[in-house]
């Protein structure tokens, strides 16, 4: 049997579930792709949106068994992401500082950065963690 660990939080999901339509907690749990056609369409036209309603368990339960659990929290890091992305703490939380201040400085790397966080910031933290606990 495959060990779980939780990663992601249900309820954290539903919070970003309410601004869903416009792709939020399919971020948060790993679906960039289609975060990005439900930012694009309104959740797909709201149909989609409603319907994830029913889907979060299930892409909790995924995302919890997808990435590395550890000392770098993903709900503060998609917390830190979602309302000052553009100031780069997200990064700094993190422990990159570098990129941090550049995103602090430049708006996020002019919004491209935090468009290129969005897509893969549960990769990061995932990369994090294991590397945390190879040491």
């Amino acid at each position: 049997m495959i060990e779980r660990s939780n990663t992601h939080s249900k309820i954290f999901g539903y919070l970003l579930w309410i601004f869903g339509f416009l792709g939020s907690h399919r971020f948060y749990y790993g679906k960039p792709v289609t975060g990005t056609i439900w930012f694009f369409t309104l959740g797909l036209f709201f149909v989609g949106w409603i319907v994830d309603f029913f889907l979060i368990p299930a892409m909790d339960r995924e995302a919890d068994l997808r990435f590395q659990a550890g000392e770098t929290d993903y709900n503060i890091a998609w917390l830190l992401l979602t309302f000052l992305g553009v100031f780069g703490v997200h990064r700094m939380y993190m422990g990159k500082w570098i990129t941090g201040v550049i995103y602090l400085f430049t708006g996020g790397l002019f919004m491209i950065g935090v468009l290129y966080d969005f897509w893969t910031l549960n990769e990061q933290v995932s990369i994090r963690n294991q590397q945390r606990l190879l040491r």
